[in-house]
């Protein structure tokens, strides 16, 4: 990445909180923010996530990434029958960032993709084909590694999210307070 390059960030929100989880941090959004900006000239920051009525604990989390900077889109998670008396839950958040990045991929020059989930690796093709190069954000350290390997090989560059953790991470006394102050900044 260059100063002068455009990029536009695009997180799977709970792909990524599962990942930093296993890493054993969690993410400071604003200084996430702030890493990339210095890394080039940050044209959009989307936040993708599912919501599901009986958790509204990610509702002040959306708000504040709403008012700082972050284009949220939101899903509400879909239950249906399995056919065999099962109870199941659809939780996607993929045509909504697909349909987004196709559409930016013509005003950026990179695009970054904080997930680990191998049905992106298509999207990945296909943004690139457009022009941008596509950088995918995730992790091969945890047991298992959270990216898939086809989504890894098809990007540009793979950038290990465990070595960001000094950049965009809380320290565990940082997440104490502010789960006690109830802020996300």
């Amino acid at each position: 990445m260059t100063p002068s390059e455009k990029l536009a960030l695009f997180v799977d929100g709970l792909n990524l909180h599962y990942t930093a989880k296993a890493l054993d941090f969690s993410i400071d959004f604003r200084r996430l923010l702030a890493e990339f900006r210095t890394r080039g000239v940050l044209v959009r920051a989307y936040y993708y996530t599912i919501i599901a009525e009986e958790f509204q604990t990610t509702r002040p989390l959306i708000d504040w990434l709403d008012y700082n900077g972050f284009t949220v889109r939101t899903n509400s998670v879909k239950e249906f029958d399995d056919g065999q008396g099962r109870r199941k839950y659809k939780r996607n958040i993929g045509v909504e960032l697909a349909v987004d990045a196709v559409e930016i991929a013509k005003h950026v020059d990179h695009i970054l993709l904080f997930s680990g989930d191998g049905d992106f690796r298509r999207l990945v093709e296909a943004i690139q084909r457009l022009g941008p190069r596509v950088t995918v954000v995730s992790s091969m350290r945890t047991k298992p590694a959270m990216v898939a390997d086809e989504l890894r090989r098809q990007a540009d560059t793979f950038l290990e999210l465990d070595d960001l953790k000094a950049a965009i991470g809380r320290t565990k006394e940082e997440s104490r307070m502010r789960n006690q102050n109830d802020e996300f900044s």
